[in-house]
Protein backbone atom coordinates (compact mmCIF):
# COMPACT_ATOMS: atom_id res chain seq x y z
CA UNK A 1 0.00 0.00 0.00
CA UNK A 2 1.35 3.39 -0.99
CA UNK A 3 0.81 6.36 1.35
CA UNK A 4 1.01 9.94 0.08
CA UNK A 5 1.27 13.23 1.90
CA UNK A 6 -0.39 15.90 -0.21
CA UNK A 7 -2.13 19.23 -0.34
CA UNK A 8 -4.85 20.79 -2.43
CA UNK A 9 -5.47 24.54 -2.92
CA UNK A 10 -6.41 26.21 0.34
CA UNK A 11 -5.94 23.07 2.44
CA UNK A 12 -3.34 21.99 4.99
CA UNK A 13 -1.26 18.88 4.22
CA UNK A 14 -3.20 15.62 4.47
CA UNK A 15 -2.50 11.94 3.92
CA UNK A 16 -4.05 9.51 1.51
CA UNK A 17 -3.82 5.97 0.17
CA UNK A 18 -2.82 5.89 -3.50
CA UNK A 19 -5.51 4.04 -5.47
CA UNK A 20 -4.44 4.14 -9.10
CA UNK A 21 -5.32 7.72 -10.18
CA UNK A 22 -6.96 8.77 -6.92
CA UNK A 23 -6.13 9.42 -3.30
CA UNK A 24 -8.35 7.91 -0.62
CA UNK A 25 -8.13 10.59 2.07
CA UNK A 26 -7.11 9.45 5.55
CA UNK A 27 -8.54 10.94 8.72
CA UNK A 28 -5.10 11.74 10.13
CA UNK A 29 -1.42 10.94 10.08
CA UNK A 30 -1.33 7.15 9.63
CA UNK A 31 1.69 6.81 11.92
CA UNK A 32 -0.52 7.93 14.79
CA UNK A 33 -4.11 7.50 13.61
CA UNK A 34 -3.99 4.33 11.54
CA UNK A 35 -5.77 3.98 8.23
CA UNK A 36 -9.23 5.33 9.00
CA UNK A 37 -10.59 7.07 5.91
CA UNK A 38 -12.87 10.08 5.55
CA UNK A 39 -14.78 8.76 2.55
CA UNK A 40 -13.35 11.51 0.34
CA UNK A 41 -11.48 10.74 -2.86
CA UNK A 42 -9.25 13.22 -4.66
CA UNK A 43 -7.76 12.96 -8.13
CA UNK A 44 -3.99 12.64 -8.08
CA UNK A 45 -3.88 15.24 -10.86
CA UNK A 46 -5.50 17.84 -8.62
CA UNK A 47 -3.18 17.24 -5.65
CA UNK A 48 0.35 18.42 -5.03
CA UNK A 49 2.40 15.51 -3.70
CA UNK A 50 4.60 16.60 -0.79
CA UNK A 51 7.59 14.95 0.82
CA UNK A 52 5.95 11.90 2.40
CA UNK A 53 7.42 12.69 5.79
CA UNK A 54 9.28 15.52 7.52
CA UNK A 55 11.43 13.79 10.15
CA UNK A 56 10.60 14.95 13.66
CA UNK A 57 14.17 14.75 14.85
CA UNK A 58 16.72 13.33 12.43
CA UNK A 59 17.81 11.81 9.16
CA UNK A 60 20.54 9.20 9.62
CA UNK A 61 22.68 8.41 6.60
CA UNK A 62 24.83 5.35 6.02
CA UNK A 63 28.00 5.86 4.01
CA UNK A 64 29.87 3.40 1.79
CA UNK A 65 27.24 0.68 2.09
CA UNK A 66 27.79 -0.81 -1.40
CA UNK A 67 31.14 -2.38 -2.32
CA UNK A 68 31.25 -0.84 -5.81
CA UNK A 69 30.54 2.63 -4.42
CA UNK A 70 33.39 2.33 -1.92
CA UNK A 71 35.64 1.19 -4.77
CA UNK A 72 34.77 4.17 -6.97
CA UNK A 73 35.72 6.51 -4.11
CA UNK A 74 38.95 4.60 -3.47
CA UNK A 75 37.91 3.68 0.07
CA UNK A 76 37.70 0.44 2.01
CA UNK A 77 34.17 -0.53 3.04
CA UNK A 78 33.79 -0.07 6.80
CA UNK A 79 33.39 -3.11 9.02
CA UNK A 80 30.51 -1.41 10.85
CA UNK A 81 27.96 0.99 9.34
CA UNK A 82 29.42 4.46 8.78
CA UNK A 83 26.85 6.97 10.05
CA UNK A 84 26.28 10.64 9.30
CA UNK A 85 23.40 13.07 9.80
CA UNK A 86 21.36 15.35 7.58
CA UNK A 87 19.07 18.04 9.06
CA UNK A 88 15.36 17.76 8.37
CA UNK A 89 15.55 21.10 6.56
CA UNK A 90 17.23 19.28 3.67
CA UNK A 91 13.95 17.50 2.86
CA UNK A 92 11.96 18.40 -0.26
CA UNK A 93 9.29 16.52 -2.16
CA UNK A 94 8.55 15.24 -5.63
CA UNK A 95 8.94 17.97 -8.24
CA UNK A 96 10.55 20.47 -5.88
CA UNK A 97 13.78 22.08 -7.04
CA UNK A 98 17.19 21.10 -5.72
CA UNK A 99 18.81 24.48 -5.17
CA UNK A 100 22.52 24.56 -5.89
CA UNK A 101 24.45 26.96 -3.65
CA UNK A 102 27.01 29.24 -5.28
CA UNK A 103 30.71 28.47 -5.06
CA UNK A 104 30.42 24.86 -3.84
CA UNK A 105 31.89 23.20 -6.92
CA UNK A 106 30.64 19.76 -7.93
CA UNK A 107 27.24 18.62 -6.62
CA UNK A 108 26.45 14.89 -6.96
CA UNK A 109 23.31 12.77 -6.96
CA UNK A 110 23.13 9.64 -4.77
CA UNK A 111 20.02 7.52 -5.30
CA UNK A 112 19.03 5.50 -2.22
CA UNK A 113 16.36 3.44 -0.52
CA UNK A 114 15.11 5.14 2.65
CA UNK A 115 13.53 3.59 5.74
CA UNK A 116 10.74 5.52 7.46
CA UNK A 117 10.48 4.79 11.18
CA UNK A 118 6.96 4.31 12.51
CA UNK A 119 7.37 4.11 16.29
CA UNK A 120 9.84 5.04 19.01
CA UNK A 121 12.89 2.90 18.31
CA UNK A 122 15.56 2.39 20.95
CA UNK A 123 18.03 -0.51 21.04
CA UNK A 124 15.98 -2.57 18.60
CA UNK A 125 17.29 -6.07 17.91
CA UNK A 126 17.81 -6.99 14.28
CA UNK A 127 15.21 -9.77 14.44
CA UNK A 128 12.60 -7.22 15.59
CA UNK A 129 13.36 -4.54 13.02
CA UNK A 130 9.94 -4.77 11.35
CA UNK A 131 8.27 -3.65 14.59
CA UNK A 132 9.57 -0.11 14.12
CA UNK A 133 9.40 0.30 10.32
CA UNK A 134 6.44 2.22 8.94
CA UNK A 135 7.56 1.79 5.33
CA UNK A 136 10.06 2.65 2.64
CA UNK A 137 10.53 5.53 0.24
CA UNK A 138 13.04 6.90 -2.27
CA UNK A 139 15.80 9.37 -1.44
CA UNK A 140 18.42 11.40 -3.28
CA UNK A 141 21.28 12.10 -0.86
CA UNK A 142 22.55 15.19 -2.68
CA UNK A 143 26.17 15.94 -1.81
CA UNK A 144 28.48 18.90 -2.47
CA UNK A 145 31.48 16.74 -3.32
CA UNK A 146 34.17 19.43 -3.31
CA UNK A 147 32.95 20.64 0.08
CA UNK A 148 33.01 17.10 1.43
CA UNK A 149 36.60 16.65 0.28
CA UNK A 150 37.79 20.02 1.56
CA UNK A 151 36.05 19.80 4.95
CA UNK A 152 37.26 16.28 5.67
CA UNK A 153 33.82 15.44 7.11
CA UNK A 154 30.33 15.35 5.69
CA UNK A 155 27.97 17.63 7.60
CA UNK A 156 28.12 20.77 5.48
CA UNK A 157 28.41 18.91 2.17
CA UNK A 158 25.21 16.95 2.80
CA UNK A 159 23.34 19.50 4.90
CA UNK A 160 22.37 22.30 2.52
CA UNK A 161 18.67 23.12 2.28
CA UNK A 162 16.94 21.03 -0.44
CA UNK A 163 19.70 18.38 -0.43
CA UNK A 164 17.34 15.50 0.40
CA UNK A 165 14.51 14.89 -2.05
CA UNK A 166 12.18 12.22 -0.60
CA UNK A 167 9.16 10.49 -2.08
CA UNK A 168 6.91 10.36 -3.82
CA UNK A 169 5.17 7.81 -1.56
CA UNK A 170 5.80 5.55 1.41
CA UNK A 171 5.33 1.88 0.52
CA UNK A 172 4.51 -0.23 3.58
CA UNK A 173 4.39 -3.59 1.77
CA UNK A 174 7.84 -3.64 0.23
CA UNK A 175 10.44 -6.36 -0.27
CA UNK A 176 13.72 -4.51 0.23
CA UNK A 177 15.91 -7.58 -0.28
CA UNK A 178 16.23 -7.34 -4.07
CA UNK A 179 14.84 -4.07 -5.40
CA UNK A 180 16.48 -2.18 -8.26
CA UNK A 181 17.70 1.37 -7.69
CA UNK A 182 18.13 3.37 -10.89
CA UNK A 183 19.19 7.02 -11.14
CA UNK A 184 18.86 9.02 -14.35
CA UNK A 185 20.02 12.52 -15.22
CA UNK A 186 18.00 14.02 -18.07
CA UNK A 187 16.93 10.48 -18.92
CA UNK A 188 20.43 8.98 -19.04
CA UNK A 189 20.94 6.05 -16.67
CA UNK A 190 23.80 6.78 -14.27
CA UNK A 191 23.20 4.25 -11.46
CA UNK A 192 21.60 0.82 -11.60
CA UNK A 193 22.03 -1.72 -8.82
CA UNK A 194 20.07 -4.13 -6.65
CA UNK A 195 19.62 -3.57 -2.94
CA UNK A 196 20.85 -7.15 -2.67
CA UNK A 197 24.34 -5.65 -2.92
CA UNK A 198 24.08 -3.70 0.34
CA UNK A 199 26.94 -4.52 2.68
CA UNK A 200 24.98 -3.93 5.89
CA UNK A 201 21.37 -5.05 5.50
CA UNK A 202 18.35 -3.27 6.90
CA UNK A 203 17.89 -5.34 10.09
CA UNK A 204 21.55 -4.76 10.97
CA UNK A 205 21.29 -1.04 10.19
CA UNK A 206 18.27 -0.58 12.44
CA UNK A 207 19.93 -2.44 15.29
CA UNK A 208 23.14 -0.44 14.91
CA UNK A 209 21.52 2.98 14.51
CA UNK A 210 19.05 2.56 17.38
CA UNK A 211 21.84 1.52 19.70
CA UNK A 212 23.24 5.04 19.15
CA UNK A 213 20.15 7.21 18.69
CA UNK A 214 16.57 6.86 19.81
CA UNK A 215 14.55 7.26 16.62
CA UNK A 216 11.11 8.86 16.61
CA UNK A 217 8.15 8.25 14.31
CA UNK A 218 8.89 9.87 10.98
CA UNK A 219 12.65 9.72 11.32
CA UNK A 220 14.48 8.38 8.29
CA UNK A 221 17.46 6.10 7.71
CA UNK A 222 19.19 6.35 4.33
CA UNK A 223 20.63 2.95 3.42
CA UNK A 224 23.49 4.04 1.15
CA UNK A 225 24.02 4.57 -2.55
CA UNK A 226 25.37 2.17 -5.18
CA UNK A 227 28.16 3.02 -7.61
CA UNK A 228 27.72 5.48 -10.44
CA UNK A 229 27.38 8.71 -8.46
CA UNK A 230 28.17 11.81 -10.42
CA UNK A 231 27.48 15.50 -10.91
CA UNK A 232 24.44 17.34 -12.11
CA UNK A 233 23.97 21.02 -12.84
CA UNK A 234 21.28 23.69 -12.92
CA UNK A 235 18.74 23.02 -15.63
CA UNK A 236 19.07 19.25 -15.39
CA UNK A 237 16.53 16.85 -13.89
CA UNK A 238 17.43 13.96 -11.60
CA UNK A 239 15.16 10.92 -11.34
CA UNK A 240 15.64 8.13 -8.81
CA UNK A 241 13.47 5.07 -9.36
CA UNK A 242 13.10 2.02 -7.13
CA UNK A 243 11.16 -0.99 -8.32
CA UNK A 244 8.05 -1.44 -6.21
CA UNK A 245 7.92 2.17 -5.01
CA UNK A 246 8.01 4.50 -8.01
CA UNK A 247 10.08 7.44 -9.25
CA UNK A 248 11.30 10.57 -7.49
CA UNK A 249 11.89 13.41 -9.96
CA UNK A 250 13.47 16.76 -9.12
CA UNK A 251 14.82 19.58 -11.30
CA UNK A 252 17.94 21.48 -10.29
CA UNK A 253 18.40 25.22 -10.31
CA UNK A 254 20.90 27.72 -8.99
CA UNK A 255 20.04 29.15 -5.61
CA UNK A 256 19.06 32.79 -5.79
Amino acid sequence: MKIARFTTPGEDPRYGIVDERELIVLAGDPMYSGYETTGERISLRSAKILAPVIPRSKVVGVGLNYHDHADELGQTPPEAPLLFMKPNTTVIGFGDSIQLPPDVGQVDFEGELAIVIGSIAKRVKAENYEDVVFGYTIANDVTARDVQNSDGQWTRAKGYDTFLPLGPYIENEFDWSDATIETRVDGEVMQRESTMQMIHKIPELIEYVTDVFTLLPGDVILTGTPSGIGPFTAGQTVEVAISGIGSLINPAKNRV
